[in-house]
């Protein structure tokens, strides 16, 4: 079905105008025609999870038990994941569960703030900072803009943040992300060393070369994804691939993430390898009825130190890379 709709000026956040009662929404926000045939409700879309493929769930534990056989196990079963789809539940991981559920708590608690007092930590995209509460303005010829307000900021290394651009309330804001931050980085490490022990390689080795302990960046993004009158025409995040070495994904429980696999769009359950380990092509749906909250983490090489290049004990017998060498920002 086409749809036709003017360009008519938006407010700046979208919380304000999915807030201010409308039952259509602006032209601006509109995806293609080609693009809404596979588009929905994200509830909708999640009642048909058990009607195909999965994504794959791994058991940290196995890893972290001190068992040679179980630990190869682990490996295996993340290099299976990371080669075949890209992405993988992480169960056992290590983070207590009331840790996670307090950083959501107060990020829940920011984002149910006014907006005026959100617009405190705003960003100035206009300059190139995108640290701080903000919108994604189109970067595209269309116009086109994702339905979801963010808060955005560096949360590792603590010598590289910057606090004075973290929310003051909720008053143990701070304090719980950094906790969170500290314990996902010991994480961000047994991942990068299954998948280094999975391409053959030393088990620091994919460490090593995104930056190590002290240059590896953890850039956190709260999504917030308002309800939408129309989520058949809207998306919360376009599809897209991660540039970052790893990402992780937390949400408040409201299904939306999708990812791309053999040919379809898959709903998830509530690239340094020259091609070996995929970076999947995923997106964020909306719905009518209730709020989306996603904390993505990307775990990011130092921009202009790291040069990008196919490690060559994981291409195989005389390789030929699939792209030139080059620093992180050309990526």
């Amino acid at each position: 079905m086409r749809v036709e709709a003017t360009p008519v000026p938006v407010p700046l956040r979208v919380e304000s105008l999915a807030g201010s009662g409308i039952v259509t929404i602006p032209a601006q926000y509109i995806r293609p025609e080609e693009e809404r045939a596979t588009l929905g409700d994200a509830l909708d879309a999640a009642k048909n999870l058990d009607a195909g493929p999965q994504i794959p769930t791994v058991d940290l534990a196995g890893f972290l038990s001190g068992d040679e056989e179980t630990r190869r196990r682990c490996v295996e079963a993340v290099q299976e994941a990371a080669s075949n789809w890209g992405v993988m539940h992480i169960v056992n991981h290590g983070i207590p569960l009331e840790l996670i559920k307090r950083m959501q708590e107060a990020g829940e608690k920011f984002f149910s703030l006014p907006i005026e007092e959100k617009e405190r930590y705003a960003n100035d995209q206009s300059s190139g900072n995108i640290q701080g509460y903000g919108s994604k303005l189109a970067n595209n010829a269309s116009g086109q803009l994702e339905w979801q307000d963010y808060f955005f900021h560096l949360v590792y290394p603590e010598g590289k943040a910057n606090y004075s651009m973290w929310p003051k309330e909720p008053a143990n804001y701070i304090e719980e992300t950094q906790e969170f931050a500290r314990q996902l980085r010991a994480v961000t490490s047994n991942m990068l060393a299954m998948l280094s022990l999975g391409l053959k390689l030393d088990e620091g080795k994919l460490e090593e070369e995104v930056g190590g302990l002290s240059d590896l960046l953890l850039q956190m993004k709260i999504n917030y994804y308002p309800r939408c009158p129309q989520p058949d025409l809207a998306v919360g995040v376009e599809a897209h691939t991660d540039v970052s070495a790893l990402s992780f994904i937390l949400h408040n429980m409201v299904p939306g993430l999708q990812v791309y696999y053999e040919g379809k769009w898959v709903t998830a359950r509530c690239i340094l390898s020259n091609g070996k380990y995929k970076s999947i092509l995923h997106r964020g749906l909306v719905n009518k009825e209730k709020i989306r909250i996603s904390w993505a983490v990307f775990c990011e090489p130092p921009r202009e130190k790291i040069v990008l290049k196919p490690y060559p004990s994981s291409s195989g017998r005389a390789p030929r890379p699939s792209s030139p060498s080059h620093l992180c920002p050309a990526h």
